[in-house]
């Protein structure tokens, strides 16, 4: 509204402009007093377009700076919120969410020259009784723990995510069987050393199953049921890690 009249208040001083000078017969027709006169008038006028004109393009830049400000606050505010929609506010690491879906997208590029994804389903042994004997903080330092040992012992490539509270997973990239084992083997000795937290030393084991996608999974949802079949299947044979192998669908079924 301001910036209207503004430019409201331009046009009516080009218009008395305009009337003042004949464009037929300009300043020759007037007398020198009238010379004298216009001429003043003709400066105050002109003093007076150029300050709306200035005065408008300053609004107009203090508006384009105010609207680049506020867009660039909401880009951020939204990318804030994505983060926090795909990422465990406690140890910092992906949620199951975003485990999904870069599931979703790796099965929809499969990868090339014969290698495989491999999707790990990791389950923290025991770890109820941390939060039962040591109460609920203590557990959540042991989490940050293990997250951060997790972090380390993956490649640069590999995506580790926690999904559950004392269930991680880790998507890797381009692997074969016995890559995916050394992977494995990786984070189990990230956990050979105990947990300082509480004033305590926590010892920590792990179970670990293992798809390999597509072979062991044609869907996002498929891999990650198997991968939790191989895990279960390791935590009963109290073996650190186990491939998933079909017979295990068939001996779910019969029990």
């Amino acid at each position: 509204m301001q910036d209207a009249l503004l430019v409201f208040c331009a046009m009516i001083a080009a218009l008395l402009l305009a009337l003042q000078y004949d464009l037929f017969y300009f300043i020759d027709a007037l007398s020198s007093a009238q010379r004298k006169i216009s001429l003043a008038e003709a400066i105050f006028l002109t003093a007076l377009l150029a300050a709306g004109i200035v005065t408008f393009i300053v609004r107009r830049l203090s508006d384009q700076r105010r609207d680049i400000a506020l867009k660039v606050a909401a880009e951020m505010e939204l990318r804030e919120l994505t983060t926090m929609a795909m990422q465990d506010p406690l140890t910092g690491l992906l949620n199951r969410r975003a485990l999904i879906a870069a599931l979703e997208t790796a099965i929809a590029s499969p990868p090339a020259n014969g290698s495989q994804y491999a999707l790990f389903m990791i389950d923290l042994d025991h770890f109820k009784s941390v939060n039962d004997v040591h109460g609920h903080a203590v557990g959540d330092q042991v989490l940050e723990v293990v997250a951060d040992r997790f972090k380390g012992a993956a490649r640069p490539s590999d995506l580790v995510a926690r999904i559950g509270g004392d269930e991680f997973a880790v998507l890797a990239y381009n692997v074969d069987r016995e890559t995916a084992r050394k992977i494995g083997s990786r984070f189990l000795e990230s956990l050979t050393r105990t947990i300082g937290a509480g004033g305590h030393a926590h010892k920590v084991s792990l179970s670990i199953g293992v798809a390999l996608i597509p072979e062991d999974g044609a869907t996002a949802e498929e891999a990650l049921r198997n991968a939790d079949l191989a895990m279960y299947r390791a935590k009963e044979r109290r073996n650190g890690l186990v491939f998933f192998a079909p017979n295990m669908n068939q001996q779910k079924q019969i029990a």
